[in-house]
């Protein structure tokens, strides 16, 4: 299906454009969400008649956006969440909870502004993408973490669950007497041993 796109879409076209789509994706999409119209001779005249105000639209949005965008430069979220010893968490951290948190801060950004690659379901910092307007994406860093503490040491830069395994294995370390005889009782714990005299 041919239609004549309204606003830019990423990876399809500039306003103005005729493009080809698959039929479901423009009547689901594209349609009903005012970024095209079907590409006939009455609309294309439309557009050409409406195109200075379109433009002049899309140009106020994007603006808008921009200052928007201005507020998230640099901006970090930190959500505190319950996670295993693995750093699993119970769950995953989805788009309105970073809504709500931008929301906290004073930073009102939709739902679907949100663009989440994968889940996030371990803790870490991760780097989110934030849509403001088609021209308009600015990057986000999520910080999770199990304590604010532990989100501290990893906006630092330090890796918690590698640091957490060393701390681990550092505890499970046994002294190695490389002459010792298997079966053998060390000299220096000799003298702590039980006798059978009596």
């Amino acid at each position: 299906m041919d239609v004549i796109l309204l606003e830019r879409v990423e990876k399809l076209g500039q306003i103005g454009d005729v493009v080809s789509v698959k039929a479901g994706f423009a009547r689901n999409y594209l349609l009903p969400r005012k970024k095209a119209l079907r590409a006939n001779e009455a609309n294309k005249k439309v557009f050409e008649a409406n195109r200075a105000t379109i433009e002049s639209e899309n140009a106020n949005r994007r603006s808008n956006a921009e200052t928007e965008a201005g507020a998230l430069e640099g901006k970090s979220i930190i959500l505190i969440r319950q996670a295993s010893n693995t750093g699993q968490l119970y769950g995953s951290v989805s788009t309105r909870d970073i809504a709500e948190a931008l929301g906290e801060d004073g930073i009102k950004v939709a739902k679907s502004a949100i663009v989440l690659s994968r889940p996030i379901k371990a803790i870490g910092v991760h780097e989110v993408k934030v849509v403001l307007h088609a021209e308009v994406s600015r990057n986000l860093k999520i910080n999770v973490a199990r304590s604010p503490e532990e989100a501290e040491l990893q906006s630092q830069g330090v890796d918690v669950m590698a640091s957490m395994f060393e701390r681990d294995e550092a505890g499970f370390t046994e002294a190695y007497d490389p002459n010792a005889e298997p079966g053998e009782i060390p000299a220096d714990l000799q003298g702590d041993q039980p006798t059978d005299e009596a």
